[in-house]
């Protein structure tokens, strides 16, 4: 019998629980042929080869996108940011005494939970869009109230992030797939600490378009996930390939077939080196289970829509329902783009940059400097797209 989520289970007992279905999740993985460079076909878009698999599974693994001296840089960023976070929710100082980073920004960047939790599942947070609880472990050795769960804003946070934002190949995939005039969603960057990091409970991303007139498979857009660290099967997202073609899935039900249990069959891993990028529909079935391994997991976390998707909408998940997707707001939104291309430009020189639709009459005016950070980049995220 499955392991229900009302048990207990030791970060070493819920490790071992794991394995058989990691085994079976890995042979079924390498069997999907969803994963390789970034390649492109002769009309200069993505390889017809790429978006079949894509299309066919809700997700591909593009390898080495991302070179080990802008790793470096990442990771630097992103080790700066943990060392100077707040103690726990709620203080304003570092481990160190210090005032903590970030606190000036409208949003908070930092995100706590407690080890080994499921802050979302069985809860309303987020539309209720996980409706059912992952198992909560306890920790093997002594551990913080709090861990770091989330990192916000990270093109504003991180030098680096804001570069990545406006990654040619990236940028080049979200043109292929949501067309030449796509327009941001998000980001956010999962940290899965080792022995501590949460859960995220069984979901799909979307929820505003379910019962459109127009819905399809890509109506909800996707979502990048750039590994920083080894992605293993017991730290990375897991998918149910094709559950994106599926419409509105009923998972508490799924769930309960299963006997209540978090290792929902025919899902796979989706495992990584450093440097790749994962692309995942948000509405395939995803989640991830709790980090009882040794191992670290950062992903930087963005997100692109179709823009006839956005236009109209009302604000959803992290945004008002009040707030109301107009051209402006689109607009407004959408300039992060482009300046994360000419910071990427200015950075890495020997680069072509990314030709951005959208604002091909407005490059000289959205230039990366100091004033533009203070004008422009700082709190962006109050502008996201949620849907």
């Amino acid at each position: 019998m499955s392991e229900t989520v009302e048990t207990m289970p030791t970060a070493e007992q819920h490790a071992a629980s794991l394995t058989e279905y990691i085994e079976e999740g890995c042979r079924a993985a390498s069997a999907l042929g969803n994963r390789g460079p970034v390649r492109y076909g002769k009309d200069g878009r993505l390889h017809p080869d790429i978006l079949d698999a894509y299309r066919a599974h809700g997700f591909y693994v593009f390898e080495g996108v991302v070179a080990e001296a802008e790793l470096d840089e990442l990771r630097q960023d992103i080790d700066f940011l943990l060392d100077h976070a707040p103690t726990g929710p709620g203080s304003d100082v570092d481990r160190h005494g210090n005032p903590a980073y970030g606190q000036d920004f409208a949003i908070n960047p930092y995100l706590f939970i407690k080890p080994l939790s499921d802050p979302w599942g069985g809860t309303k947070i987020l539309g209720g869009r996980h409706p059912t609880k992952m198992s909560e472990p306890v920790p093997d050795t002594p551990a913080p109230a709090e861990v770091v769960h989330i990192l916000r804003g990270m093109c504003q946070t991180m030098p680096s992030g804001l570069r990545l934002y406006g990654h040619p190949d990236l940028l080049a995939i979200a043109a292929s797939i949501n067309g030449e005039d796509f327009v941001p969603y998000n980001d956010a960057t999962f940290v899965k600490l080792p022995g501590l990091g949460g859960s995220v409970s069984w979901h799909q991303d979307g929820v505003t378009h379910w019962d459109s007139a127009n819905w399809d498979e890509g109506i909800h857009g996707f979502n990048f996930q750039v590994q920083l660290y080894e992605c293993t099967a017991r730290n990375c997202l897991w998918v149910v390939p094709g559950t994106h073609k599926l419409g509105r899935i009923d998972i508490s039900s799924l769930v309960a077939e299963n006997g209540g249990g978090e290792r929902l069959p025919g899902a796979v891993p989706l495992l990584c080196q450093p440097g790749d990028a994962t692309i995942a529909n948000r509405q395939v079935l995803h989640g991830s289970f709790a980090n009882t391994s040794p191992d670290l997991r950062v992903s930087l976390t963005f997100g692109f829509h179709r823009r006839e998707s956005i236009l109209g909408a009302h604000g959803a998940l992290s945004q008002s329902s009040d707030e109301v997707y107009d051209e402006e707001r689109v607009f407004e939104r959408s300039r992060l783009i482009q300046i994360a291309i000419d910071a990427r430009a200015q950075h890495f020189q020997d680069e072509v940059p990314f030709r951005y639709a959208p604002f091909k009459a407005f490059e000289e005016q959205y230039r990366f400097d100091a004033a533009c950070f203070e004008e422009l980049v700082r709190d962006y995220n109050l502008k996201d797209l949620s849907i």
